[in-house]
Parts: C-alpha cells; structure tokens; sequence
C-alpha cells in the first residue's frame, strides 16, 4: 500500500498556496521577513500578512485560510465523513490571546470580553478544523515541540493502516506568540537580525508563524503518480530539556529510521530540507549527523530564514516547501551570508534557487529534549 499526499494547503511568510511562494522564492524570498519589537525585544518575525481578525483565536484563522486552497468536498465525495480523520502538530494553540487577555485582568481586574480558556487546550484548533470542515472522524493534536508536525505523518500513516480513517487531513498551526518569544530570547537563542543557519556568524533563530495542511489517502493499486509519503523516522534521545546532543546521535537516528522506513538508500535521497534553525548547537549536530549518512555533495538548505522557525508548524511548512519542489522540480536556496563555520562539517548548500529533477526528498526536525523526526516524501 501506498500513501498518497494528493493536496496542499500552505500559508507562511514566504506566501499564501503554492504558486505565491514559489513565485516569492524566486523574486523576493525574504518578503515576510519583517523588523519586530516586542517591548525590549527586538528580531525578525515571519508574519503572514493579509489574515483579518474575526474574533477567532489568529491559529484558527491560519487554518481557515488553508482550507481555502483545499478541495474538501472532492474528498467529502469519495468518503464518509466518519471516515476522514484530522491529525495536527502545534505547540502554542491560543497562548499569545490569552496571555493579552490575562494581562488585561492583571491590570483592569476582569477578563477581556469573549475571553475563553479553550485557547489554552492544545485541542482546539483540531476541534475547530473538524467543525469547519464537517467531519466526524478521530481528530487529534501532536505537541513534541519542533517536531509536532513532522511526528504526525507517522500517525496518520497509522490512521489508515488500522483502518481507523480511509483519509486523514494532516499538517500542522502556530500563530505569533510572545510567551515563545520571550522564552527563546532567555535561551539566549533569538537573533536581533535576519537568521544566519550554518554561518560562522549566526546567532540564532528568528520565529514565524503559518499553516500547513495535506490531504493523505492510501493507493492500494500503487497506480497513482501523486506525491508519496516514503518514510517517517523518530527518535528520543532526551539528552538535555532545550539543548541537542552534540554528537547529533538523535539526528542521526531519525534519518536513518526515515530511510529504513522508506527501504530507500542514503544514495537514492536528492535534497535535505535542514531543521538549520541558526544556532549554535543545532546547526554543528545536524550538520555532524548529515555527514555521517550522506555523501558531501548531496544539495542541503535551511528555508527557515525564508518562512521563520513556525515551531510546532515548522514540520509540515518545511514539508510543504519540499513538496512544491518535488513538483515543480527545483531546490529552495539556504540563505545566508556565504561564510561557512568552518568548525562544522561542510556541507553542500544551495546557493540559489535553481531547477532540479529531484526523486526524493528528506525533511528534518529536531525538537526540545531531543524529539526528533525526519520525513521522506518522493514520486
């Protein structure tokens, strides 16, 4: 049996749906990369311009844009709606609205109207997805920080497999927070300026918020020339509650799972999409574990300085990015400012947007505590 990956639906700061952020790749990669102060805070953030507030929690509103781009009804046609299952990756659900809200009450002494704890339940923007879409089958959220929504193909993967769901609505949401932004600014890893992944010069992450949903089905005919989900790898090394083992042994272990899974070789893998979120840490490790399973020449990049670390979301965004390249046969560049840490191993990034036949592609995502998954999808 195969597992089909036969729509997208994708909202980031690099653009809105498939052909806007290849279009900006291209033009103008940086375009929703914007100067951000918040109080004494000062970075770049990944914003996603052009989603209006309606009273709904701003992750709902991502989703909602996304669902846009989807062809729901064509899938409404071909199943139950018991039978289509929802399964997302996140990590900040409606913090940043409550937190504005319980600053009010600190100062006013009574909650903003419309206030509602349920933004703080890591299930409501599934919940809310399956209302909007009318759907009643299993729905559930994947919080492993980084790695939410890498982790949760494997899960819809085995949604289908146990014949609990013939289709499964996969991906993953996070919207701007403050709370994140501050906790990453007391680990000492935000960047004041545009992130820098592999620089001998980088000094941290920006953020960014987005949307990525994919519809997956199963194809038991193995006659369909849709994007495939190849393999999924994870692993949990819990080397240290923020920090990733140096020697990239987690990293490794996921990729090499991922291949495994796949029954694909190192040598058969044509581009890696980098966690490369332009730590200091993360950055050396990856790079470490890459070597230790890939030839030198294999093409890398990090698109994080092009859509922002979208945290909980970064998984299925990055996986999103990799299957418009898959699709339009090209590589998203790393950019950067070209001087390569020689203290890490060397690695081959792309130096620009460029055209490609490409087979198969491995995604990355390295989370906190060493939650770890890599993602191969392919034609």
């Amino acid at each position: 049996m195969q597992f089909l990956l036969t729509q997208l639906g994708i909202v980031c700061a690099l653009g809105n749906g498939e052909d806007e952020i290849l279009k900006n790749v291209v033009e103008s990669p940086l375009i929703g990369m914007k100067k951000r102060s918040y109080g004494n805070i000062d970075t770049v953030f990944g914003t996603v311009s052009g989603i209006e507030e309606s009273g709904e929690i701003r992750a709902n509103l991502l989703l909602k844009e996304v669902c846009l781009q989807l062809d729901i009804s064509k899938i409404k046609s071909r199943y139950s709606s018991s039978r289509i299952g929802i399964v997302l990756g996140l990590t900040n659900t409606g913090v940043g609205e409550a937190q504005e809200g319980i600053l009010e009450l600190l100062s006013s002494g009574k909650l903003p109207e419309g206030f509602d704890f349920s933004w703080l339940n890591l299930n409501t923007p599934t919940e809310y997805l399956k209302n909007l879409l009318g759907l009643e089958g299993p729905c559930y959220t994947v919080s492993t920080a980084c790695s939410s929504s890498s982790k949760v193909f494997l899960c819809a993967r085995s949604m289908i497999e146990s014949s609990l769901c013939d289709c499964v609505i996969v991906g993953g949401v996070d919207a701007f927070c403050s709370f994140a932004l501050c906790g990453f600014r007391s680990l000492e890893a935000l960047s004041k300026k545009q992130t820098n992944p592999m620089s001998k010069n980088r000094d941290g992450i920006n953020l960014g918020e987005g949307a990525c949903l994919f519809v997956m089905e199963a194809d038991r005919t193995k006659a369909c020339s849709s994007i495939k989900l190849k393999g999924v790898g994870e692993s949990s090394d819990a080397y240290h509650i923020t920090s990733p083992d140096p020697e990239g042994v987690g990293a490794y272990l996921a990729m090499s799972q991922a291949l495994e899974d796949s029954g694909l070789s190192s040598k058969d893998i044509d581009y890696i999409n980098l966690h490369g979120t332009g730590t200091i840490h993360n950055d050396s490790m990856e790079a470490l574990a890459i070597s230790k399973l890939f030839n030198k020449d294999l093409p890398c990049s990090s698109t994080k300085p092009m859509s922002g670390h979208t945290l909980g979301a970064s998984g299925a965004v990055e996986l999103g990015f990799s299957y418009i390249m898959l699709k339009n046969n090209c590589l998203f560049p790393h950019i950067y400012d070209g001087i390569f840490d020689e203290n890490i191993v060397k690695l081959n990034l792309v130096e620009s947007f460029c055209k490609k036949e490409i087979t198969n592609i491995m995604s990355n995502s390295f989370g906190f505590a060493g939650s770890n998954a890599s993602v191969i999808i392919g034609k």
